[in-house]
C-alpha cells in the first residue's frame, strides 16, 4: 500500500487518480487529514498504518512569503519531510519526497544535474536543500526529485494565473529572464510511481523536456485560448519580489529517463494537454 502525504495539491492528486486507475491500494491523506509539521501528529496516525511507500506532496511553496516565514518554510520542508521519513525507515518502507530547481543560483547558464553544486538564493530554496540533505542522510531507501514550474488541474498555477490576467487585460508583462521548464504534475506523477517500483534510490531532476522563459509560457497558453491583446517582455527588475530567483534554473532529467527507459514529454506537449483537461472541467 502507498500512503500520500499532501494529496489535495497538484502533484498528489494526479498520483491518487492514477493509483485509482491501476486499482492499486492507497491512502490519501490531505492536510485536513494530516498535519505533516506535527510530529505527534505524524506518529499517531502513520505508525499504526501498514504501508510499503510514501510519497511526501506537502510542501511550503510560497516563495516570496518565505522571506518573512522563514520558520515555517524550514517547518514544513525541512524538519517535517525528515521526519517521514525516519517513520519510513522505522518501517522498511520506501520514502519519496520533492525538491525544487531553486536550490541553484542559475549562474551555470546550461541545465542542471544531480551532481551540480547546489547555491539557493531564496529562503524557499535553502528551505527545500536542508530538507534533500536531511532525508538522503537519514535514510537509504529515499526519492528525491527536484523539479521546476509545476502545474496541474488541482490547484491555482502560472497558468490559470495568465488566463485570469488575460480576461482583465488589454497588455500583459511577462518577464523573458527566468528560464527553466514548466512541468505537468501528471508526467510528473507517472514517473514518479514508475521510478518508486525500482530500488534505484537517490536524487532525481525531473522536468518536461525543452527550455522557456514565463514569457514563452505565456505567449503558448495565451495563443491557445485565442487571446487578441498584447504581450510585452518585462524583466525580474521591474517587479517588486520579495525572493530573487535563479536565471536559468532547467533542470537535466536525462538520469531519471535513463533508469525508466522512457522519455519526458516537451513542455509544450505537457501545456496543451492541461489546457485541454481544463477545458474538459468547465
Amino acid at each position: 500500500m502507498i500512503v500520500i502525504t499532501g494529496a489535495s495539491g497538484q502533484l498528489g492528486s494526479d498520483i491518487a487518480k492514477i493509483l485509482k486507475e491501476e486499482n492499486k491500494e492507497f491512502i490519501a491523506l490531505s492536510h485536513k487529514d494530516l498535519d505533516i509539521t506535527n510530529k505527534k501528529d505524524l506518529e499517531d496516525k502513520l505508525l499504526p498504518l501498514k504501508f510499503d511507500a510514501l510519497i511526501n506532496c506537502a510542501a511550503y511553496n510560497d516563495v516570496d512569503r518565505a522571506e518573512t516565514e522563514k520558520e515555517n518554510a524550514n517547518l514544513l520542508n525541512c524538519d517535517a519531510v525528515l521526519n517521514l521519513a525516519k517513520i519510513c525507515k522505522s518501517k522498511n518502507a520506501k520514502f519519496m519526497t520533492y525538491s525544487t530547481d531553486f536550490v541553484f543560483d542559475g549562474l551555470k547558464n546550461a541545465s542542471y544535474i544531480e551532481l551540480d553544486t547546489p547555491n539557493p538564493l531564496s529562503e524557499y530554496g535553502r528551505s527545500k536543500f536542508k530538507g534533500e540533505v536531511k532525508v538522503l542522510n537519514e535514510y537509504k531507501n529515499s526519492f528525491v526529485i527536484r523539479t521546476s514550474w509545476v502545474f496541474g488541474i488541482a490547484n491555482k498555477n502560472f497558468n490559470t494565473q495568465v488566463i485570469e490576467w488575460s480576461k482583465k487585460n488589454d497588455v500583459l508583462k511577462i518577464v523573458d529572464d527566468q528560464i527553466s521548464s514548466p512541468t505537468y504534475s501528471k508526467d510528473l506523477a507517472k514517473f514518479s510511481l514508475l521510478l518508486l517500483n525500482t530500488d534505484q534510490f537517490g536524487l532525481y531532476h525531473f522536468s518536461n523536456s525543452g527550455i522557456a522563459s514565463k514569457f514563452d509560457q505565456a505567449k503558448f497558453i495565451l495563443d491557445h485560448i485565442g487571446w487578441r491583446g498584447e504581450l510585452k517582455r518585462a524583466k525580474t527588475s521591474e517587479f517588486n519580489l520579495k525572493a530573487k530567483r535563479p536565471s536559468f534554473s532547467k533542470l537535466d532529467s536525462s538520469k531519471i529517463e535513463k533508469i525508466l527507459n522512457m522519455k519526458i514529454p516537451t513542455w509544450q506537449d505537457g501545456l496543451k494537454r492541461f489546457l485541454d483537461e481544463l477545458e474538459d472541467k468547465k
